[in-house]
């Protein structure tokens, strides 16, 4: 009892300080006004950026109750970001940030280029027939419901544009919420859980390619059958045109640094220009910047690393395995070797933890709650979040001799790639507060309702 009340404690004490802050940031703004300085406007953005950071690290309790810690962050961001209805304008300079946005922006490059990191080639040529029908049907039926169906039915007098947007936050997966589940299970090794990951990925492919032709026909204006092809082979060609270039000069870029230093320094270097260059060259073709993050991140595989130093902690124990005649050496060497590969991970890992809060606290800011008084957009949400469960749950059909209900639930967590997809659709101006406030509901229900639904039928099996 007297931990649970002390726990209770260190989490009042946090919020208390994180609240604690405003005060603090609405004088350091002020005297920034007042002096008119621009390394004043800099360091008030410094303070944005702790308080994003607590506050995301605050959020992060929801784990605690089963919640995946990016359902916390949205959520902490949708209450900083509407305290100005109860007469709390602290935190409101956060939205018009512009250092902010742009670090944002920087974020969801860095989530998508980890996604592709542990999404390795080699696997995903391994995904089964299943996995592949899966994912098709997992982006198909979503996105026609959405755009074609229950779209138009629900939000009459959308441009087809929005309704677009609409239909491919549906085709979202959130592979990361459904791996914890299968992960605290212990059931990742199951029938159904290497399907679904493989789905997941197979999935973002598709729904990157789906997101990058939305957005090219968003600016062109055209909706023609030729300019759609165009965008498709755009989409195709860069992907395939990257992997295979990024796999053929990747080790070679890779041996000439080395010669300069093999440090982690120069990995690290190495590993975020591919993810900011890609996504530069994605951005030149007419797609979608994450695009070539993934991109970058599906090229770089540990071999392309072989001519670099091993983290300091492995090296170490290698070197006294060396001498050490037992059985399990080879064992041990093995999971050395593992969490050598596994490096260049880690070393993106700490800019991740800094950069991707600030991604969701930020889109969970933009929320307009005020929307959310109107009743058509708590309907429509409820409504578009019951479609989002159907689309996906169609998926599991074709799963094959395997338990089809998980396939089908495990599939439904939309997540961070919904918000992606809602916040690109927003700053296109293509989707309203309305329809990104609908998105939001239909993120934050399949985020929350499916880890609890999936573990009842893994336990059940």
């Amino acid at each position: 009892m007297s931990g649970f009340i002390k726990q209770i404690g260190i989490k009042m004490v946090l919020a208390f300080g994180v609240f604690l802050l405003s005060p603090l940031s609405v004088f350091a703004s002020e005297e920034a006004s007042a002096s008119g300085e621009p390394h004043g406007s800099f360091a008030i953005t410094f303070l944005w950026i702790a308080v994003i950071l607590i506050a995301a690290k605050i959020s992060s309790l929801v784990e605690k109750w089963g919640q995946p810690s990016v359902l916390g962050e949205l959520v902490i961001g949708v209450i900083l970001g509407n305290l100005a209805l109860l007469g709390i304008h602290f935190f409101e300079p956060i939205k018009t940030d512009s250092i902010i946005a742009f670090l944002a922006e920087l974020g969801v490059v860095i989530l998508l280029f980890q996604i592709g990191l542990e999404s390795n080639i080699m696997e995903m040529r391994k995904v089964g027939a299943r996995a592949g029908f899966v994912a098709v049907v997992g982006v198909i039926a979503p996105f026609v419901l959405g755009t074609y169906l229950i779209g138009p039915m629900i939000l009459p007098g959308l441009t087809t544009n929005a309704y677009l947007f609409l239909g491919a936050a549906l085709t979202a997966t959130s592979v990361g919420i459904t791996a914890r589940v299968f992960k605290d299970l212990g059931k990742l090794q199951s029938k159904e859980a290497k399907i679904v990951l493989g789905a997941a990925v197979i999935d973002d492919v598709l729904g990157l390619i789906l997101l990058a032709v939305i957005s090219a026909l968003v600016t062109t204006g055209a909706v023609s059958l030729g300019i759609v092809s165009i965008i498709v082979a755009k989409a195709v060609f860069f992907l395939i045109g990257a992997i295979v270039l990024g796999q053929l000069f990747a080790p070679r870029i890779s041996k000439a640094f080395s010669l300069i230093n093999t440090g982690t320094g120069m990995k690290f270097t190495i590993a975020i220009s591919f993810g900011l260059i890609f996504s530069y060259l994605a951005q030149v073709v007419g797609l979608a910047p994450i695009v070539g993050a993934f991109a970058a991140g599906l090229v770089l595989d540990p071999v392309h690393f072989r001519y670099f130093k091993d983290p300091e902690m492995v090296s170490e124990f290698k070197e006294a395995l060396s001498d050490l005649q037992v059985k399990s050496k080879e064992k041990i060497m093995a999971r050395l070797n593992y969490y050598a590969k596994r490096h260049l991970e880690e070393v993106i890992e700490p800019i991740a933890l800094f950069m991707v809060p600030i991604f969701f606290v930020f889109t969970g800011i933009n929320v307009d709650l005020k929307t959310f008084l109107n009743p058509q957009v708590i309907i429509a949400g409820i409504v578009i979040t019951f479609i989002a469960f159907i689309g996906k749950m169609v998926a599991g059909i074709v799963a094959g001799d395997v338990k089809r209900w998980i396939v089908g639930v495990a599939m439904v967590p939309r997540g961070e790639v919904g918000l992606i997809f809602a916040t690109i659709g927003k700053q296109l101006g293509v989707v309203n507060d309305e329809v990104f406030s609908i998105i939001i509901i239909m993120v934050i229900l399949t985020t929350l309702l499916t880890p609890p639904l999936l573990a009842t039928l893994l336990r059940k099996k």
